[in-house]
């Protein structure tokens, strides 16, 4: 299963519309998605048309109790399965601050279902906190969705230092595997030099930095007012306007990270065609690993 982060600890820069979209793409091309939201805001869930009332359970328990996967879980469509967050996702961290092992809640969870899915992915809270230190602890990939401004390309240093950090410590195979430009215009030549910017930052990584090899999408997201809309129907761009440039954008981005081989052609054309009806799957059916191998132990920082 690749495992993979969705963060930006600045607002508004495409990281929920990115994780909604992309998971809706890889499930609409076959692939098995576990989305997890990891944001106290909701705004993944609520994007999907997921509604919790009390006494539903979500991602809370999933980290503050011995609740299995399976009974969290919400079916949304073919193939995609999601952990929904609720509200009471702001007081988890104060909950795990109090706990031993406190970084690594989601890795003990997620260890066991390795063969259960493809991909999942978390989308993560726009801050550098408890919660985002899981996620990172938790995959080993990271994709850094930025809005191509300089003042989005501020807190990019501060990000990449988050990274290193939680690589050294606590989860030595995570790196940057790539970084999406969103609410792109191609025609105005600050976005041409952001693109540039950061493609040569990216190219000058050394050996050790958790970001080295990591490519500049070629699949850039176009500014498209379908994409602003469909969280208000709870659906994702690919359900709500199957041909808008969102949709395709989308599904292009899905086929590069996947590494589909089905050509550019053939993304635009499945964009255009019709949502089907399909039987979601049962959670259920996803059940954690037979045999699963013991995670390793991680170490934790030395206090002073």
């Amino acid at each position: 299963m690749r495992s993979i982060a969705i963060l930006n600890q600045k607002g508004g820069v495409g990281k929920t519309t990115t994780a909604v979209n992309t998971v809706a793409a890889l499930a609409r091309s076959g692939h098995r998605v576990l989305l997890i939201d990891l944001d106290p805001q909701c705004h993944a869930t609520l994007h999907l048309g997921l509604e919790l009332i009390d006494g539903d359970r979500s991602v809370y328990e999933l980290l503050t109790s011995d609740v299995p996967i399976a009974d969290v879980a919400r079916s949304v469509d073919d193939n995609l399965i999601v952990i929904p967050a609720s509200l009471d996702l702001v007081g988890a961290e104060l909950e795990l601050a109090e706990t031993a092992d406190r970084e690594t809640a989601l890795a003990r969870v997620l260890s066991t279902y390795q063969q259960s899915f493809d991909f999942c992915i978390v989308d993560c809270a726009p801050s550098l906190g408890l919660l985002t230190i899981n996620a990172l602890a938790a995959v080993n990939e990271v994709i850094i969705p930025l809005q191509p401004h300089f003042l989005a390309l501020q807190g990019l240093g501060r990000l990449l230092e988050t990274v290193t950090l939680v690589r050294g410590v606590l989860n030595p195979p995570l790196h940057i595997s790539g970084i999406v430009l969103c609410m792109y215009e191609s025609g105005t030549r600050l976005a041409q030099e952001v693109h540039r910017d950061v493609t040569e930052f990216i190219a000058a990584a050394g050996p050790d930095d958790p970001w080295r090899n990591a490519r500049v999408f070629s699949t850039v997201i176009r500014r498209n007012i379908k994409l602003a809309e469909c969280p208000s129907f709870g659906q994702s761009v690919l359900d709500y306007a199957p041909s808008s440039n969102g949709a395709i954008d989308y599904l292009a981005l899905a086929q590069e990270l996947a590494g589909d081989p089905a050509p550019q052609e053939s993304v635009t054309a499945a964009a255009a065609q019709p949502v089907e009806d399909v039987a979601p799957s049962n959670p259920a059916d996803f059940a954690p690993d037979a045999t699963p191998e013991p995670a390793s132990p991680v170490e934790r920082p030395v206090e002073s």
